[in-house]
């Protein structure tokens, strides 16, 4: 597949954005750099009321958790953005958003007791908006969370956010799951999917923090908001923990992340998934695949016409553009797999190798 643009997620870091080259939707907090200026960070949220019957409070949580959330300032020339992240693990990764660190020449972690230490980037990745840093940082403050199963988040669950909206470190929020399998545009306009949606307060800042459950475990990172004011409007996206566990390990052991690569734009359609544009020179360009050649009205839509109709994808049936890229994430580049089409009232099996996401 390819990427495609979407306008609903909006929010963008402030100087940062045109400096460092943050993608769309980044919640990154910026500011000036004069060489003088600072930014006080001393405020602390934290709710005592319980989230569940039965489960830890928002205070238990916050007193468990905190000390493994940490404040990131990414510099380049005058200007530096700043966001969240998260230790990883013991050998001192820290995850974050892709998007607070891009193009910056200097990034430095501040932890729980204000001690500030130098990072280096390992690796990130603009597809999936992630990132990982590694310090050098005594054992005493290195406390990694622990992540979740995405795939058993429930919409209704209760989740806090924890992070440092607008510089203020040591800032939780709460709300609850509100949606699951949202889509995002990636800083590279790829779609981030199956993202979950929450109402807990994300702010410019907290890109990068992490989304915890009930049992003070991670569920997601923060990344976006929905906002037309520039501000938190109750609608919030994090990356879920399943698809970060996957790209922090793939950055950890080689520093980089390849996704497998199609090469198509497509649209829904009853029978799977019509291929609207093939993209020249990659796979499915090479493969033979057709994208349609006009449309018809079916039932107040314009539905693609005369071109193929994935319904297969390496065995599993596709029904939507979602299905599709998921399996396509599945692979691996260089493999090559066996793509169901419907073609001209025909079913045809085309067999495709994949490639590597520009």
């Amino acid at each position: 597949m390819t990427g495609r643009s979407q306008t609903r997620l909006v929010v963008l870091g402030f100087v940062a954005a045109l400096v460092l080259g943050l993608g769309v939707g980044a919640a990154a907090f910026a500011v000036l750099d004069d060489g003088g200026t600072t930014v006080v960070r001393q405020v602390t949220v934290a709710s005592s009321d319980p989230v569940v019957d039965g489960g830890l409070s928002a205070g238990e949580i916050y007193n468990r958790a905190s000390k493994a959330v940490v404040e990131i300032s990414a510099g380049a020339s005058q200007a530096r953005a700043q966001g969240s992240g998260f230790v990883y693990d013991r050998d001192g990764h820290v995850v974050t958003n892709q998007h607070v660190v891009a193009g910056a020449t200097s990034i430095s972690v501040s932890f729980w007791n204000g001690v500030e230490l130098d990072a280096e980037l390992v690796g990130a990745d603009p597809s999936t908006d992630l990132a990982v840093l590694r310090v050098d940082a005594p054992a005493g403050l290195l406390s990694p969370l622990t992540l979740a199963d995405s795939s058993a988040v429930d919409v209704g669950d209760p989740v806090l956010a924890l992070g440092s909206p607008f510089g203020l470190e040591g800032t939780i929020t709460s709300g609850i799951v509100s949606a699951l399998h949202r889509e995002m545009t990636a800083p590279n306009n790829f779609t981030i999917i199956d993202t979950i949606q929450t109402d807990a307060a994300i702010n410019h800042g907290n890109s990068g923090g992490p989304l915890l459950d009930s049992s003070g475990r991670v569920v997601g990172v923060n990344a976006q908001i929905e906002s037309e004011s520039g501000g938190s409007d109750g609608v919030g996206f994090a990356i879920p923990s399943n698809t970060v566990r996957s790209i922090v390990r793939q950055l950890i052991s080689t520093g980089e992340v390849e996704h497998a690569y199609l090469g198509v734009r497509m649209a829904p359609v009853d029978e799977g998934v019509a291929i609207t544009e093939v993209v020249p020179d990659t796979p499915a360009d090479d493969a033979g695949l057709r994208a349609a050649t006009g449309t018809e009205l079916v039932d107040g839509q314009q539905v693609p016409t005369g071109g193929d109709v994935i319904v297969e994808f390496d065995g599993q049936a596709v029904t939507s553009p979602v299905a599709l890229q998921s399996a396509v994430d599945a692979r691996r580049p260089g493999d090559t797999v066996a793509v169901v089409v419907l073609r001209d009232g025909d079913r045809r099996t085309i067999e495709v190798t994949l490639g590597v996401r520009p």
